[in-house]
């Protein structure tokens, strides 16, 4: 696992919140990424990403469209084998916490099953991105997002 994203499993929401909101939106990102869970301020935050990974979600591919590259679509690797499953758009807008530009991935028109999630993107290293997730209007998780680790 990424040294980022350790660190980032022993931290709380409120110092994860500082991070994210400390950081510009960053490019978007392309291609297959790698996904952790991050369950903030839990002594087994380390034990529950696995455990997520493993079994529910291993991450996010992004299929970023040209002339500009600043929208497009992605789909999440879920279950065990990583399936494909639960569409999302990918585009720019206001972030829900700070109201500064982040990169939202919006389920509301694309997924019966994910219609009232939001995620919210913001590329902290290169290739390296924290989201916030969003149920209607309530913060429920925090997670990673490594661009250069893919599959593996």
């Amino acid at each position: 696992m990424n040294e980022t994203i350790e660190y980032w499993l022993q931290l709380s929401r409120e110092e994860l919140d500082e991070i994210y909101t400390s950081h510009a939106a960053g490019a978007l990102p392309r291609g297959d990424t790698r996904g952790t869970a991050i369950v903030a301020g839990s002594t087994r935050a380390k034990m529950l990403a696995r455990f997520a990974r493993t079994l529910a979600w291993q991450g996010k591919v992004f299929d970023i469209f040209p002339p500009d590259f600043e929208r497009g679509i992605l789909v999440n690797k879920v279950l065990p084998i990583g399936l494909g499953m639960i569409v999302a758009k990918v585009y720019r807008d206001k972030s829900w916490m700070d109201g500064k530009e982040t990169i939202v991935i919006d389920y509301s028109s694309t997924s019966i099953l994910a219609q009232k999630v939001r995620d919210e993107i913001r590329e902290i290293e290169d290739g390296l991105y924290l989201g916030k997730v969003w149920w209607g209007k309530k913060r429920i998780l925090d997670f990673a997002l490594n661009s250069h680790a893919g599959n593996g």
